[in-house]
Protein backbone atom coordinates (compact mmCIF):
# COMPACT_ATOMS: atom_id res chain seq x y z
CA UNK A 1 0.00 0.00 0.00
CA UNK A 2 0.85 3.79 -0.21
CA UNK A 3 0.70 6.47 2.12
CA UNK A 4 -0.78 9.38 0.39
CA UNK A 5 -1.53 13.00 1.18
CA UNK A 6 -5.14 13.76 1.01
CA UNK A 7 -4.25 16.52 -0.89
CA UNK A 8 -2.90 14.04 -3.86
CA UNK A 9 -6.10 11.82 -3.12
CA UNK A 10 -8.03 11.03 -6.61
CA UNK A 11 -11.19 9.60 -7.43
CA UNK A 12 -11.07 5.95 -7.88
CA UNK A 13 -8.36 5.65 -5.34
CA UNK A 14 -9.20 2.52 -2.93
CA UNK A 15 -8.40 2.57 1.02
CA UNK A 16 -5.65 0.76 2.24
CA UNK A 17 -6.26 0.87 5.97
CA UNK A 18 -9.47 1.49 7.96
CA UNK A 19 -10.62 5.34 8.11
CA UNK A 20 -12.16 5.74 11.94
CA UNK A 21 -14.05 9.05 12.75
CA UNK A 22 -14.00 11.26 16.06
CA UNK A 23 -15.51 8.12 18.12
CA UNK A 24 -13.35 5.50 16.98
CA UNK A 25 -16.23 4.31 14.81
CA UNK A 26 -15.15 2.77 11.62
CA UNK A 27 -16.08 5.69 9.03
CA UNK A 28 -14.42 3.86 5.42
CA UNK A 29 -13.46 0.13 5.29
CA UNK A 30 -10.54 -1.39 3.42
CA UNK A 31 -10.58 -0.94 -0.49
CA UNK A 32 -13.44 1.45 0.08
CA UNK A 33 -13.35 3.67 -3.29
CA UNK A 34 -12.56 7.54 -3.04
CA UNK A 35 -14.72 9.80 -4.80
CA UNK A 36 -15.10 13.39 -5.09
CA UNK A 37 -17.37 13.50 -1.78
CA UNK A 38 -15.93 11.58 0.27
CA UNK A 39 -12.03 13.12 -0.62
CA UNK A 40 -13.80 16.85 0.17
CA UNK A 41 -14.78 15.17 3.63
CA UNK A 42 -11.57 13.78 4.72
CA UNK A 43 -9.67 17.45 3.93
CA UNK A 44 -12.33 19.12 5.69
CA UNK A 45 -11.75 17.24 8.70
CA UNK A 46 -8.41 17.42 8.52
CA UNK A 47 -6.93 14.67 7.75
CA UNK A 48 -3.30 14.97 6.24
CA UNK A 49 -2.48 11.36 4.90
CA UNK A 50 -4.24 8.15 4.26
CA UNK A 51 -2.94 4.52 3.00
CA UNK A 52 -4.47 3.35 -0.26
CA UNK A 53 -4.18 -0.05 -2.11
CA UNK A 54 -1.90 -0.32 -4.90
CA UNK A 55 -1.10 -3.44 -6.78
CA UNK A 56 2.46 -2.54 -7.30
CA UNK A 57 3.29 -2.00 -3.58
CA UNK A 58 0.29 -4.47 -1.67
CA UNK A 59 3.38 -6.50 -0.33
CA UNK A 60 4.38 -3.13 1.40
CA UNK A 61 3.77 -4.06 5.13
CA UNK A 62 2.86 -1.22 7.11
CA UNK A 63 2.51 -2.33 10.88
CA UNK A 64 1.04 0.49 13.14
CA UNK A 65 3.54 0.73 16.01
CA UNK A 66 0.31 -0.44 18.42
CA UNK A 67 -2.29 -2.42 18.10
CA UNK A 68 -5.73 -1.31 16.45
CA UNK A 69 -7.67 -2.39 19.81
CA UNK A 70 -5.04 -0.31 21.94
CA UNK A 71 -5.23 2.57 19.97
CA UNK A 72 -8.99 2.58 19.70
CA UNK A 73 -9.18 1.73 23.48
CA UNK A 74 -6.65 4.48 24.55
CA UNK A 75 -8.81 7.11 22.39
CA UNK A 76 -11.74 6.47 24.08
CA UNK A 77 -10.53 6.98 27.71
CA UNK A 78 -8.38 9.79 26.82
CA UNK A 79 -11.42 11.64 25.34
CA UNK A 80 -13.80 10.25 27.78
CA UNK A 81 -11.87 11.73 30.91
CA UNK A 82 -10.90 14.93 29.15
CA UNK A 83 -14.52 15.61 28.46
CA UNK A 84 -15.45 14.89 31.95
CA UNK A 85 -12.69 17.69 33.25
CA UNK A 86 -13.80 20.08 30.24
CA UNK A 87 -17.33 19.80 32.32
CA UNK A 88 -18.08 23.28 34.25
CA UNK A 89 -19.01 20.96 37.13
CA UNK A 90 -15.70 19.22 37.06
CA UNK A 91 -13.67 22.05 38.34
CA UNK A 92 -11.91 21.35 41.65
CA UNK A 93 -12.88 17.73 41.91
CA UNK A 94 -10.66 14.90 42.33
CA UNK A 95 -11.15 12.21 39.94
CA UNK A 96 -9.41 8.99 41.46
CA UNK A 97 -9.47 6.77 39.18
CA UNK A 98 -7.18 8.42 36.88
CA UNK A 99 -4.57 6.41 38.09
CA UNK A 100 -5.94 3.19 37.53
CA UNK A 101 -7.12 4.02 34.35
CA UNK A 102 -4.06 6.02 32.44
CA UNK A 103 -1.53 3.24 34.03
CA UNK A 104 -3.06 0.43 32.72
CA UNK A 105 -2.96 2.07 29.42
CA UNK A 106 0.80 2.82 29.20
CA UNK A 107 0.97 -0.87 30.07
CA UNK A 108 -0.69 -1.90 27.28
CA UNK A 109 1.48 0.57 24.97
CA UNK A 110 4.18 -1.12 26.37
CA UNK A 111 3.16 -4.31 25.71
CA UNK A 112 2.72 -3.41 22.23
CA UNK A 113 6.09 -1.72 21.80
CA UNK A 114 7.64 -4.82 23.04
CA UNK A 115 11.33 -4.15 23.48
CA UNK A 116 12.32 -4.13 19.84
CA UNK A 117 15.95 -2.65 18.93
CA UNK A 118 14.85 -2.02 15.72
CA UNK A 119 12.17 0.00 16.52
CA UNK A 120 11.09 3.28 14.55
CA UNK A 121 8.95 5.98 15.42
CA UNK A 122 6.64 6.33 12.30
CA UNK A 123 3.89 9.05 11.45
CA UNK A 124 0.76 8.42 13.67
CA UNK A 125 -1.66 11.35 12.44
CA UNK A 126 -2.57 8.61 9.84
CA UNK A 127 -6.53 6.97 8.90
CA UNK A 128 -8.50 8.76 12.49
CA UNK A 129 -10.10 11.81 12.44
CA UNK A 130 -10.07 12.22 16.26
CA UNK A 131 -10.01 15.65 17.86
CA UNK A 132 -6.59 17.07 18.24
CA UNK A 133 -5.70 17.29 22.44
CA UNK A 134 -6.51 13.48 22.40
CA UNK A 135 -4.64 11.83 19.37
CA UNK A 136 -1.84 14.07 20.49
CA UNK A 137 -2.12 12.74 24.29
CA UNK A 138 -1.59 9.20 22.68
CA UNK A 139 1.14 9.79 19.69
CA UNK A 140 3.65 11.84 22.74
CA UNK A 141 2.90 9.02 24.94
CA UNK A 142 3.93 6.08 22.32
CA UNK A 143 6.94 7.93 20.97
CA UNK A 144 8.10 9.20 24.23
CA UNK A 145 7.78 5.40 25.70
CA UNK A 146 9.96 3.82 22.91
CA UNK A 147 12.26 6.39 23.13
CA UNK A 148 12.40 5.47 26.99
CA UNK A 149 12.95 1.82 25.66
CA UNK A 150 15.42 2.57 23.54
CA UNK A 151 17.42 4.81 26.48
CA UNK A 152 17.02 1.88 28.64
CA UNK A 153 15.04 3.08 31.34
CA UNK A 154 13.49 0.59 33.72
CA UNK A 155 9.85 -1.00 33.77
CA UNK A 156 8.40 1.31 36.31
CA UNK A 157 10.46 4.34 34.99
CA UNK A 158 8.86 3.55 31.86
CA UNK A 159 5.51 3.61 33.78
CA UNK A 160 5.75 6.86 35.27
CA UNK A 161 7.54 8.55 31.63
CA UNK A 162 4.27 7.01 29.72
CA UNK A 163 2.03 8.56 32.02
CA UNK A 164 3.34 12.02 32.36
CA UNK A 165 3.50 11.72 28.02
CA UNK A 166 -0.20 10.77 27.97
CA UNK A 167 -1.38 13.58 30.49
CA UNK A 168 1.27 16.17 29.72
CA UNK A 169 -1.64 18.54 28.39
CA UNK A 170 -4.39 17.94 30.83
CA UNK A 171 -4.47 21.07 31.88
CA UNK A 172 -6.00 22.16 28.30
CA UNK A 173 -9.18 20.78 29.84
CA UNK A 174 -9.34 23.95 31.68
CA UNK A 175 -8.32 26.37 29.34
CA UNK A 176 -11.25 28.16 27.41
CA UNK A 177 -12.60 26.13 24.40
CA UNK A 178 -12.52 29.37 22.43
CA UNK A 179 -8.98 29.63 23.00
CA UNK A 180 -8.09 26.32 22.70
CA UNK A 181 -9.42 25.99 19.62
CA UNK A 182 -9.23 28.96 17.71
CA UNK A 183 -8.04 29.13 14.24
CA UNK A 184 -6.30 32.09 14.20
CA UNK A 185 -2.98 33.36 15.88
CA UNK A 186 -3.82 33.99 19.57
CA UNK A 187 -4.01 37.93 21.41
CA UNK A 188 -1.13 37.94 23.76
CA UNK A 189 -3.62 37.57 26.38
CA UNK A 190 -5.21 34.27 25.20
CA UNK A 191 -1.36 33.10 24.76
CA UNK A 192 -1.32 33.68 28.63
CA UNK A 193 -4.85 31.39 29.17
CA UNK A 194 -3.17 28.74 27.23
CA UNK A 195 0.55 28.43 29.10
CA UNK A 196 -1.25 28.11 32.18
CA UNK A 197 -2.31 24.79 31.16
CA UNK A 198 1.16 23.62 32.51
CA UNK A 199 0.58 25.07 36.13
CA UNK A 200 -3.35 23.52 36.09
CA UNK A 201 -2.24 20.23 34.88
CA UNK A 202 0.54 19.93 37.45
CA UNK A 203 -2.61 20.68 40.14
CA UNK A 204 -4.70 18.16 38.80
CA UNK A 205 -2.17 15.78 38.73
CA UNK A 206 -0.06 16.21 41.68
CA UNK A 207 -2.41 15.06 44.41
CA UNK A 208 -3.98 12.37 42.21
CA UNK A 209 -4.27 9.24 44.01
CA UNK A 210 -2.22 6.74 41.14
CA UNK A 211 -0.12 9.46 39.69
CA UNK A 212 3.37 9.63 40.67
CA UNK A 213 4.83 13.22 41.34
CA UNK A 214 6.95 12.78 38.90
CA UNK A 215 4.05 12.16 35.99
CA UNK A 216 2.41 15.71 37.43
CA UNK A 217 5.92 17.28 37.15
CA UNK A 218 6.09 16.36 33.13
CA UNK A 219 2.95 18.31 32.96
CA UNK A 220 4.31 21.01 34.41
CA UNK A 221 7.85 21.51 32.92
CA UNK A 222 7.48 19.95 29.26
CA UNK A 223 7.28 23.57 28.17
CA UNK A 224 10.79 24.41 29.80
CA UNK A 225 13.62 25.04 27.52
CA UNK A 226 17.28 24.14 28.42
CA UNK A 227 18.58 27.92 28.05
CA UNK A 228 15.73 28.97 30.08
CA UNK A 229 13.05 30.53 28.02
CA UNK A 230 10.45 28.11 28.53
CA UNK A 231 7.91 28.69 30.95
CA UNK A 232 6.12 28.58 33.50
CA UNK A 233 9.61 28.96 35.48
CA UNK A 234 12.25 29.43 33.09
CA UNK A 235 14.19 26.82 34.45
CA UNK A 236 17.46 25.13 32.54
CA UNK A 237 18.95 22.05 31.93
CA UNK A 238 19.07 19.69 34.73
CA UNK A 239 16.88 21.94 36.61
CA UNK A 240 13.97 19.95 34.38
CA UNK A 241 13.46 16.83 34.98
CA UNK A 242 15.10 14.25 32.11
CA UNK A 243 11.66 13.05 31.52
CA UNK A 244 10.20 16.35 30.25
CA UNK A 245 13.20 16.91 28.39
CA UNK A 246 11.94 13.54 26.63
CA UNK A 247 8.49 14.84 26.28
CA UNK A 248 9.50 18.52 24.94
CA UNK A 249 10.96 16.57 22.07
CA UNK A 250 7.84 14.31 21.29
CA UNK A 251 5.43 16.93 22.11
CA UNK A 252 6.87 19.36 19.24
CA UNK A 253 6.92 16.37 16.56
CA UNK A 254 3.73 15.48 17.20
CA UNK A 255 2.34 19.40 16.77
CA UNK A 256 4.40 20.09 14.09
CA UNK A 257 3.51 16.88 11.86
CA UNK A 258 -0.32 17.80 12.72
CA UNK A 259 -2.48 19.21 10.30
CA UNK A 260 -4.48 22.30 12.02
CA UNK A 261 -6.78 24.69 11.82
CA UNK A 262 -4.62 27.39 11.86
CA UNK A 263 -1.65 25.47 9.64
CA UNK A 264 -0.98 22.18 6.79
CA UNK A 265 0.95 19.28 8.66
CA UNK A 266 5.03 19.64 8.40
CA UNK A 267 6.41 15.89 6.70
CA UNK A 268 8.53 14.13 9.44
CA UNK A 269 12.06 15.46 7.61
CA UNK A 270 10.92 19.09 8.01
CA UNK A 271 10.05 18.93 11.28
CA UNK A 272 13.22 16.89 12.75
CA UNK A 273 14.98 19.75 10.75
CA UNK A 274 13.09 22.68 12.95
CA UNK A 275 13.64 20.78 15.82
CA UNK A 276 17.28 20.93 15.09
CA UNK A 277 17.24 24.89 14.84
CA UNK A 278 17.11 24.38 19.08
CA UNK A 279 19.73 21.86 19.61
CA UNK A 280 21.39 23.08 22.81
CA UNK A 281 19.17 25.57 22.85
CA UNK A 282 15.62 24.05 23.18
CA UNK A 283 16.15 20.74 23.26
CA UNK A 284 18.71 18.47 24.60
CA UNK A 285 21.60 17.40 21.85
CA UNK A 286 22.28 13.72 23.04
CA UNK A 287 18.37 12.99 22.87
CA UNK A 288 17.59 14.46 19.95
CA UNK A 289 20.61 12.69 18.29
CA UNK A 290 18.39 9.43 19.40
CA UNK A 291 15.40 10.74 18.25
CA UNK A 292 16.87 11.89 14.62
CA UNK A 293 18.36 7.98 14.89
CA UNK A 294 14.78 6.19 15.30
CA UNK A 295 12.39 8.62 13.44
CA UNK A 296 11.22 7.10 10.39
CA UNK A 297 11.43 10.44 8.85
CA UNK A 298 10.43 8.80 4.33
CA UNK A 299 7.85 6.59 6.18
CA UNK A 300 7.05 3.45 4.76
CA UNK A 301 4.50 3.86 1.78
CA UNK A 302 5.37 7.36 1.24
CA UNK A 303 6.39 8.51 -2.46
CA UNK A 304 8.65 10.56 -3.34
CA UNK A 305 11.10 11.54 -6.36
CA UNK A 306 14.56 11.15 -6.64
CA UNK A 307 17.36 13.32 -8.14
CA UNK A 308 17.61 11.07 -10.91
CA UNK A 309 13.97 12.01 -11.71
CA UNK A 310 12.53 8.92 -11.11
CA UNK A 311 9.39 8.50 -8.70
CA UNK A 312 8.79 5.34 -6.14
CA UNK A 313 7.65 4.70 -2.77
CA UNK A 314 9.19 3.69 0.34
CA UNK A 315 9.55 0.27 0.67
CA UNK A 316 12.19 -0.65 3.71
CA UNK A 317 13.78 1.77 6.18
CA UNK A 318 17.24 0.95 7.47
CA UNK A 319 17.19 0.78 11.24
CA UNK A 320 20.68 2.37 11.64
CA UNK A 321 20.47 4.93 8.41
CA UNK A 322 16.39 5.96 8.18
CA UNK A 323 17.47 8.93 5.68
CA UNK A 324 18.23 6.40 2.96
CA UNK A 325 15.29 3.92 2.31
CA UNK A 326 14.81 1.65 -0.04
CA UNK A 327 12.92 3.13 -2.75
CA UNK A 328 10.63 0.71 -5.11
CA UNK A 329 10.74 3.15 -8.28
CA UNK A 330 6.98 3.47 -10.16
CA UNK A 331 7.89 5.97 -12.75
CA UNK A 332 10.55 6.85 -14.82
CA UNK A 333 12.33 10.38 -15.30
CA UNK A 334 9.53 11.17 -17.77
CA UNK A 335 6.89 10.92 -15.49
CA UNK A 336 5.43 6.92 -18.00
CA UNK A 337 4.69 4.05 -15.35
CA UNK A 338 6.83 1.78 -15.01
CA UNK A 339 6.04 -2.29 -16.11
CA UNK A 340 8.29 -3.65 -13.67
CA UNK A 341 9.13 -2.02 -10.64
CA UNK A 342 12.24 -1.98 -9.20
CA UNK A 343 14.41 -0.80 -6.12
CA UNK A 344 17.09 1.57 -5.10
CA UNK A 345 18.75 0.98 -2.08
CA UNK A 346 19.90 4.60 -1.16
CA UNK A 347 21.77 3.24 1.29
CA UNK A 348 24.43 1.96 -1.40
CA UNK A 349 23.67 5.00 -3.85
CA UNK A 350 25.19 7.64 -2.07
CA UNK A 351 24.67 9.91 -5.14
CA UNK A 352 20.94 9.58 -4.95
CA UNK A 353 19.09 11.43 -2.61
CA UNK A 354 15.27 12.45 -2.05
CA UNK A 355 14.34 15.76 -3.85
CA UNK A 356 10.62 15.94 -3.55
CA UNK A 357 7.86 13.93 -0.86
CA UNK A 358 4.08 12.60 -2.14
CA UNK A 359 3.94 14.67 -5.34
CA UNK A 360 3.60 17.75 -3.41
CA UNK A 361 7.14 19.87 -4.48
CA UNK A 362 8.13 20.08 -0.70
CA UNK A 363 11.53 19.73 -0.83
CA UNK A 364 13.20 16.64 0.46
CA UNK A 365 16.34 16.32 2.81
Amino acid sequence: MRLVSVNSLLPGMKLGKKLYNEEGIVLLSENAELSDPIIRRLKSHGLDFVYVSDPRTDDIVIEDMITEETRQRALIEIRTNYRQLMKPAAKGLVYPYLGKVFSNLVDSIMDDLGSREDAMIMLMNINSMDQYLYRHSLNVCIYTILLGQIHGYSKDELTMLGMGAMLHDIGKTKVPLEVLNKPGKLTDEEFMQMKTHTEIGFKILKDEPGIPLVSAHCAYQHHERIDGSGYPRGIKKDEIHEFARWIAIADAFDAMTTHRVYRSAMLPHQALEVLYTGCDTWYEKSKLEVFRDRVAIYPLGMMVKLSTGERGVVSQIHGLIPHRPVIRILTDEFGMDIKSPYEVDLSNQLSVVITEVDNMGVKGA
